[in-house]
């Protein structure tokens, strides 16, 4: 077969199943696994399971579908949970959807599962369906669900939350509503005609609630059968039970703060039929067929796969290659079949894992640049006695093929060089959803054919062709750059296509308090191989200036990374905006910035948006206070702080718990540190007496949940899930008078104008008579909350409790929050 056409048949399927969420090489399975995908072949079932987060999967449910089951199984998260909190580091928006997509791209490693989005943004908090659906556009996001469900083809869909607002936030109970149209829509061909160009319509045979913990003494006798299951049933092969392996994978959402204890013992799960063919028996899947017989033409498979089960020896798995290799010839004849299809993968990964096969891609950096010249060397190590050859290693373009015809030794690895040119047209490797202008509500993604997806095709897909006997075996692995980290070992990061050159500013937000000038910094980094000459300008907003009007540039070596200086100058008046940088280089622009977000327990990720800075020009007035910060669980606070001409220090724990404290006039504790910094709960008695004696502490949210200390303040304060999630909500001002709303800054309504997201979050529900509040606001339909800014005096000092959400709007450039911020630590030590 000629390379071209081996390759448009790797395309076909990889159109057909999906793509792969690790990046390192994959490894062939342990024999406990290899026995149930080998039994997992015979069983032709599957299951979506929606909801609306990152995390709101029931991990435990999942793994019990796929490792009990056997059944095909998926959770479709309507967002990437962008508008979550991080427990872990300070990304936002955008990029805290990328680190939690890999979050979950990790978990279904664990339990089996596979992952689909839409492209839903989270917006943050909803209390109501009603805004959920108005702001992501209902039909959009509903045509999404559809087409998922149409192209993964599910028996059954489950979802996580009731559609009658029990769920609490409002994009749960939107997820479900939305969940039960498509259970509908996904199977008439007038909805959604445009996808059956792609797709076939498809039905479910039923849509189930996974009622975890449903009310079964009160339950009217008329209800729906419950389906029982029991999530703590033990798996002897795999040594856990699922369970066990549900919190494994649930702690891969560290982010969030969700890592979770092992449960063992029987835990039962119901579920409720809503709609759809209601089961008879207490089974799922009760029926439906899922054997061979659903597939015209399968009957022999079904005999074939029994005789692989009864033939396997865990200590000789590639006894059974003869059965696997006869199998792989019945499914190509009947691949046009979507269920041939799915189990042609399932089954490459048995033949892979029999035969002892190592497949690697590794590329010799983990940026490539478009135009450029490289080397991709792949190398083939077949543990096993099975008769195999390699005999071609290409790629989709460029110099593609590379002939090989080499014949694979038990375990002696043939490695292949591939010499490769990236065309100069090939774009830069971006998160698909991320490579649009964003807009509220939903990603902008044209491309039909990659909604749903996880992650990005693979930059640089290898095709590996390997025979044995007369059939002809296609495993496609993705180029990836490898490097041995001196304390975690072995690391493995995708290969990315990037632009020539990036810019990076040093803030996100430059805040100008007068018309004085500032200098703006830019650094460049070349990704190129080759000398790189251009110029660099800064784009400044209507009434802005900036000098000098262009810097030149020249970077002889990728090592080297410049820092270029301009001066800005405000306008007089109030004024926001954008700057954005460009560096030309001969004919061509270059505007993209590059972003790492990287934790151990993820594939590190890159992304390259757009290289700008928010210029604010508002009238900020400080105080001469000297800031000691207490990060929390990671924010821009600090940073803010200093920029706008506070001295900031950060406190380290060792300071927290020895050192004395009265240096600072001021100490702010970041979000969730009285949740995340043990050490500043161990020296909560000195932060009170560093009050008593006359310093000002301000406190910004903490969730009631895993507080290490039972009250952070030094009088009753009782921490509760208040918010207020409308953005513009009115806000009352009760004490006009009181300093924090008046030295140095006079706080009025319009300091609440142009908020992001919410207002705040976390607010305290009771406080004890010597707090005074200072703000009153609420969502509509709701009471007045006036638990967002507290003050009381303590001994000779100040503490104020905040739930205001400054730690999105300072990065978002509010200028009204910087105002109200700059006052609350406007104080010199008494």
């Amino acid at each position: 077969m000629k390379l071209r056409t081996q390759l448009a048949a790797i395309s076909t399927l990889l159109a057909t199943i999906g793509i792969d969420a690790a990046t390192p090489p994959k490894a062939p399975m342990n024999s406990a696994r290899l026995q149930l995908a080998i039994s997992k072949l015979n069983v032709l079932s599957s299951a979506l399971y929606i909801a609306a987060h990152p995390d709101d999967e029931n991990t435990a449910m999942l793994a019990y579908l796929s490792d009990e089951k056997l059944a095909r199984t998926a959770y479709l998260s309507v967002t990437r949970g962008d508008g979550g909190q991080n427990l872990i580091g300070s990304e936002k928006g955008e990029l805290i959807g990328l680190l939690r997509t890999e979050e979950l791209m990790e978990a279904r490693q664990i339990d089996g599962a596979e992952q689909f989005f839409t492209r839903a943004i989270d917006f943050g908090y909803s209390k109501s369906p009603e805004e959920t659906l108005q702001i992501w556009g209902k039909q959009s996001v509903l045509s999404d669900m559809v087409w998922v469900i149409r192209h993964f083809r599910p028996d059954v869909l489950i979802t996580r939350f009731p559609t009658n607002g029990a769920g609490g936030h409002g994009q749960h109970t939107a997820s479900a509503i939305l969940a039960a149209e498509a259970f509908n829509a996904a199977g008439d061909p007038t909805r959604f005609p445009e996808q059956l160009k792609h797709v076939q319509p498809w039905k479910p045979k039923r849509l189930l609630h996974n009622n975890w913990r449903p009310n079964l003494q009160d339950r009217p006798a008329t209800a729906p059968k419950l389906i029982q299951v029991d999530l703590g049933r033990y798996n002897p092969l795999l040594g856990k039970s699922y369970t066990e392996i549900a919190a494994d994978s649930r702690s891969m959402h560290k982010s969030q703060g969700f890592g979770s204890a092992e449960r063992r013992g029987s835990i039962p799960n119901y579920l409720e039929n809503l709609a759809g063919e209601a089961p008879v028996r207490d089974e799922i899947f009760d029926g439906i067929d899922t054997t061979w017989a659903r597939v015209p033409g399968g009957a022999a498979l079904s005999t074939l796969f029994a005789r692989v089960k009864a033939d396997f020896d865990p200590a000789n798995p590639s006894g059974i290659m003869p059965l696997l290799l006869e199998a792989h010839r019945e499914l190509e004849r009947l691949k046009t079949n979507p269920w041939a299809a799915a189990k042609q993968r399932e089954l490459l990964e048995v033949i892979r894992a029999s035969a002892g096969l190592w497949i690697e891609a590794i590329a010799s950096k983990p940026l490539l640049v478009a135009g450029a010249e490289s080397s991709i060397t792949a190398t083939v190590v077949k543990r096993s006695d099975v008769p195999m050859r390699l005999e071609t290693v290409g790629l989709a373009y460029g110099n593609p093929s590379q002939s090989v015809n080499l014949s694979l030794k038990n375990n002696e690895p043939v490695k292949v060089e591939v010499a490769i040119k990236l065309p100069a047209e090939l774009g830069t490797t971006n998160p698909y959803w991320l490579d649009a202008t964003l807009r509220k509500g939903t990603y902008e993604v044209t491309d039909l054919t990659i909604v749903g997806m996880p992650a990005n095709r693979p930059a640089l897909p290898v095709m590996v062709t390997l025979a044995s006997g007369s059939d002809t075996l296609f495993y496609e692995v993705p180029a990836v750059y490898r490097r041995t980290d001196p304390v975690r070992g072995e690391q493995y990061r995708d290969v990315v296509i990037a632009p020539s050159a990036s810019l990076n500013f040093r803030n996100k937000v430059l805040l100008f308090s007068d018309r004085t000038p500032k200098i703006v910094a830019v650094t460049v980094q070349s990704h190129q191989e080759k000398e790189l000459s251009g110029e660099l300008r800064l784009v400044v907003p209507s009434g802005w200036s900036v000098s000098p009007e262009v810097v030149p540039v020249s970077i002889k070596s990728a090592s080297e990374q410049p820092r270029l200086s301009f001066t800005v100058t405000p306008p007089v008046a109030a004024s926001s905006g954008l700057l954005t940088a460009d560096l030309k280089i001969g004919d061509q622009h270059f505007t993209r910035s590059v972003v790492n977000v990287d934790y151990p327990h993820i594939t590190p990720q890159t992304t390259f948006p757009t290289a700008v800075m928010r210029l604010v020009r508002a009238d900020v007035k400080i105080g001469k206070s000297r800031v000691g910060y207490v990060a929390g669980s990671g924010d821009d606070v600090a940073e803010a702080l200093s920029q706008i001409g506070y001295s900031v220090s950060m406190i380290t724990d060792e300071e927290l718990s020895g050192e004395s404290l009265s240096k600072y006039d001021v100490i702010v504790t970041g979000i969730r540190a009285y949740n995340t910094r043990r050490a500043l709960g161990q020296s909560q008695t000195r932060l009170l007496d560093y009050v008593k004696n006359g310093g000002r502490v301000v406190v910004q949210y903490n969730t009631a949940q895993e507080l290490l200390v039972p009250n952070p303040a030094p009088f009753p304060l009782k921490m509760s899930n208040e918010r207020v999630t409308t953005e513009d909500a009115a806000v009352t001002i009760l004490d006009p008078a009181n300093k924090l709303l008046s030295t140095p800054n006079k706080i009025s309504a319009a300091d609440f104008d142009g908020w992001v997201q919410e207002r705040g979050l976390y607010f305290p529900s009771e406080w004890d008579a010597a707090f005074s509040p200072l703000l009153a606001m609420n969502d509509p339909g709701e009471p007045e909350r006036r638990g967002s800014l507290l003050v009381a005096p303590y001994g000779k000092g100040l503490f104020i409790y905040t739930g205001l959400s400054f730690f999105r709007q300072l990065p978002a450039g509010v200028p009204g929050a910087y105002r109200l911020f700059a006052n609350l630590v406007a104080a010199e030590r008494r």
